[in-house]
């Protein structure tokens, strides 16, 4: 009987610490798994995609802004995956109508997209002519940004030498 309780608890935490790692609503949803590499070589266009990256570069136009970023993997809520810095599927494009200020949507910060590819859009980096999938994205989601903090130990704090704890133990 022990056993069985201990089976329904690890199974409840396993289900409870699952839950944490759900995509915030706008990003839920189901997805073609087709990457910005795959969407390139092969015939994609109307595919429904969830695709984010690294902003390279914001340009607004008169209806809508166009993102260009270095494609991700996703991480299980959605949000560009920091683990694996090199891991990309190249560049892609994603255009939403409205106005997105290129001073919030900065170089180098993290978005998610949902919409559906669009076509190929040719462009140069460098030397390089490059082809880029471009999507039509209908949800523009912006990370916020992750600052490292350095924890330090407070110097009047000891662990060993704390309130009520003295060389030989208790007091």
């Amino acid at each position: 009987m022990n056993a069985k309780i201990r089976l329904i608890a690890l199974a409840a935490s396993s289900l409870l610490l699952g839950a944490c790692a759900t995509a915030p609503k706008p990003l839920q949803g189901a997805f073609t798994p087709v990457t910005p590499r795959e969407a390139v070589a092969g015939s994609q266009v109307g595919t429904s995609v969830r695709w984010g990256g690294r902003i390279v570069e914001t340009v607004p136009g008169q209806d809508s802004t166009c993102f260009q970023l270095i494609s991700r993997p996703l991480g299980g809520t959605g949000r560009p995956l920091s683990s694996a810095p090199d891991a990309t599927d190249g560049r892609f494009i994603a255009c939403r109508a409205g106005f997105y200020d290129p001073a919030v949507f900065t170089e180098g910060r993290e978005v998610t997209f949902i919409g559906r590819v669009d076509g190929v859009e040719s462009t140069r980096i460098g030397q390089y002519d490059y082809r880029l999938p471009r999507m039509t994205a209908d949800v523009v989601y912006l990370w916020p940004e992750v600052r490292e903090v350095e924890i330090r130990p407070s110097p009047f704090y000891d662990p060993f030498w704390g309130p009520r704890w003295g060389r030989w133990g208790w007091w």
